[in-house]
């Protein structure tokens, strides 16, 4: 397989989890964000909406969104399963994922925070006030779920990763790289220490990928 991604992006981040925990060669060629490449006319030929993760496996056109290929992996990968075998349980696990992937990423990405700054004429501290906020909305949702709802185990769903943990840790890591404050959701950081101590989740941090700056 090839994906396109970015060092930065969570969604790419949750799909290299994937692959990486289901055990599938894969390589991966970074786009510059900052740069602006997402824009360029060859990748707008691959991903019209010029975002990543997209990824080629075999013939056809590449699969984007990130829900949409860990639900393709899932579907026609073996290895580790990332979603669990009964329908409540599932939809639970698909639902917690979504909070971070459909409700919260999408307000902090480049491109909202680029057209608040220049459409707005917002300043950088406010677009970042508001970026926060967004994060804290999806974290407040995620505390209030997994600490009072009876399916949370050591990791979202049970005892095993799921979908909603690939999602749940691409959040908590751009808590730290956008300064936000995570004091307030114990129940949050345990599920992602859990999901950082995984070799395979280790491999794909963000801070590990090409590109990314150097501590």
């Amino acid at each position: 397989m090839h994906m396109y991604g970015n060092w930065r992006s969570a969604a790419a981040f949750r799909v290299r989890i994937a692959l990486k925990l289901k055990g599938i060669a894969y390589e991966e060629t970074f786009i510059d964000l900052d740069a602006g490449d997402q824009h360029k006319l060859e990748f707008r030929a691959i991903n019209p909406q010029g975002a990543v993760p997209a990824l080629f496996d075999g013939d056809g056109p590449p699969l984007t969104q990130s829900l949409a290929i860990l639900d393709y992996l899932e579907e026609t990968q073996g290895g580790v399963r990332l979603l669990p075998e009964e329908p409540r349980a599932r939809a639970r696990a698909r639902s917690l994922a979504q909070v971070v992937a459909c409700d919260t990423h999408p307000l902090y990405v480049p491109r909202v925070r680029t057209f608040l700054m220049e459409h707005y004429d917002l300043p950088r501290e406010r677009m970042l006030d508001f970026l926060r906020n967004a994060f804290e909305t999806g974290l407040r949702t995620l505390e209030t779920r997994l600490a009072n709802e009876p399916g949370t185990g050591r990791f979202c769903q049970g005892d095993a990763v799921s979908h909603a943990d690939l999602c749940l840790v691409s959040l908590w890591v751009g808590t730290g790289i956008f300064g936000v404050d995570t004091a307030a959701y114990p129940t949050v950081g345990r599920i992602a220490a859990e999901c950082l101590a995984l070799p395979a989740v280790a491999e794909a941090h963000p801070l590990r990928q090409p590109g990314a700056p150097q501590a």
